[in-house]
């Protein structure tokens, strides 16, 4: 009987020795699984962009398989460079530059395969706390960056929108999109159009106050898109897929948990910025419903985008959904 007994308790420990080095043995090849790096040139480095950043923290890319290298390159004609010049392999910024580019003869020109905004992130700050009217810009100037990005094009939209014109308002162009807060707190402008964190930053300091949304007053349209060379993707499609797989179940995230559960996730992103900014901010854009449900963009939502463009003397001939839109969201 005892020798049974030793028997079964050895087969027993045998049993566990061999499950725990399968288990070990599995663990270290999961481990050391290779992740295929995606450098990323954002346009800029902003709670905007939310669903992303819950991806990379929540690490959905991680679970593709991919590893994400993010560089900040301000100014959406710089990150299409980077991308065009094989610095970056993926651009975040305005689709309007890849338009630009398709335009301009390159053979290699860029294509947007995954949606990520669809209404301005910039909110109108004042040097005055005091409830605002769009009519209270006549005569003022206001800082917007250049007019051919989409922060400038989508505040002419709403300025229209609004029964507003530009020759109503000193429109300053000229400062570059990433000096905008740094020139409205040397003394530049009655009004600054900026992103958060920035605008709750100069609110903070008493360099401003937030009067109202961009987004709310101008139309929906691809705001801020993922886009490579036409070569990339036709190369790397699969990966691509992946990684557009990724950014939607950051969306779903985002749609399905509220500001508070969103700002502990991407805090990471932004640790200059604590829980209750963060918590603010987000709450700021859901109201604003600035994010698409789904990385996929429609072509009559993209007509918008080129309407726009031609309105505004951008563009001298139109561009078609079909040459530059090349959704992966399988």
């Amino acid at each position: 009987m005892k020798k049974k007994f030793l028997y079964v308790l050895t087969s027993i420990i045998g049993i566990i020795v061999v499950s725990l080095l399968m288990g070990l043995m599995f663990k270290d090849k999961d481990e050391t699984k290779e992740l295929q790096t995606i450098k990323v040139s954002e346009v800029t480095h902003s709670i905007f962009y939310a669903p992303f950043y819950v991806a990379i923290e929540n690490g959905y890319f991680k679970e593709e398989d991919i590893d994400i290298e993010l560089l900040l390159v301000s100014g959406s004609d710089n990150v299409a460079a980077s991308v065009l010049s094989k610095d970056t392999d993926v651009g975040l910024a305005g689709p309007e530059s890849a338009t630009y580019v398709y335009l301009g003869g390159e053979k290699d020109y860029l294509e947007v395969f995954a949606g990520l905004t669809k209404r301005d992130g910039q909110f109108i700050l004042s040097r005055k706390n005091k409830d605002f009217k769009w009519q209270d810009l006549i005569g003022q100037e206001i800082l917007v960056g250049r007019k051919t990005g989409m922060p400038g094009l989508s505040f002419l939209r709403a300025l229209k929108n609004e029964g507003l014109k530009e020759s109503d308002i000193n429109i300053n162009y000229a400062i570059e999109f990433g000096e905008l807060s740094g020139a409205f707190i040397g003394g530049e402008g009655d009004y600054v159009n900026l992103f958060e964190p920035l605008a709750s930053k100069l609110e903070k300091n008493g360099n401003g106050y937030v009067v109202t949304s961009v987004g709310a007053s101008s139309d929906p349209f691809p705001y801020t898109a993922f886009y490579a060379r036409k070569s990339y993707i036709s190369e790397n499609k699969d990966l691509l897929i992946k990684f557009t797989k990724a950014i939607k179940k950051g969306m779903d995230y985002t749609f399905n948990h509220d500001s508070l559960d969103i700002a502990k996730i991407v805090q990471k992103q932004f640790s200059d910025t604590n829980i209750d900014e963060l918590t603010i901010m987000i709450e700021r854009y859901k109201e604003a419903d600035v994010w698409l449900k789904t990385p996929f963009i429609e072509e009559e939502f993209f007509n918008t985008l080129t309407d726009l463009l031609q309105e505004n003397n951008l563009i001298d001939k139109p561009v078609y959904y079909k040459d530059l839109v090349h959704n992966l969201d399988e």
